[in-house]
């Protein structure tokens, strides 16, 4: 039996008040895989009509932040998810809508694992970012640590 993800989306939206600002939606959600999609509004554009650069970053990130909050939700009473580091490369103009899929770069069981023994785990999360066609416009990897709570 699989688990059930559907309260991610609700979650995301009321802990990070720019994902309802933004309208961003969760077209997939899993353990280990998110995709988001960002509308296309003119007010997010930039000045050669595609997402705003920020507008990119904040959707990948965003994308890479329910997958772990849908991986490691069990834990949270452990532990604090924070972003350590990202990286993002803008590879082609975006236009239309702009999806981002967000992929949990280690199990999370091994994760989970260095956090009860001790560690602050770090963890990658790749996200790819693409426009309305399906052409890959960004990539971004975000690295996540588990700040254990005190």
């Amino acid at each position: 039996m699989s688990a059930d993800y559907s309260f991610v989306a609700d979650a995301m939206k009321q802990a990070v008040p720019w994902v309802k600002t933004m309208g961003v939606e969760f077209l997939e959600v899993a353990g280990d895989r998110v995709v988001a999609e960002l509308p296309d509004r003119e007010e997010l554009r930039n000045h050669v009509g595609g997402p705003h650069a920020a507008m990119m970053f904040g959707v990948a990130e965003t994308a890479s932040g329910a997958v772990v909050m849908a991986a490691f939700t069990e834990h949270m009473d452990k532990a604090t998810p924070l972003v350590a580091r990202s990286e993002i490369t803008y590879k082609k103009l975006a236009l239309g809508a702009l999806r981002a899929e967000a992929v949990l770069g280690r199990p999370a069981a091994d994760v989970v694992a260095e956090l009860e023994a001790g560690r602050r785990p770090e963890f990658p999360v790749g996200v790819t970012l693409t426009n309305a066609e399906g052409v890959t416009t960004g990539e971004m990897t975000v690295v996540w640590t588990l700040r254990p709570n005190r």
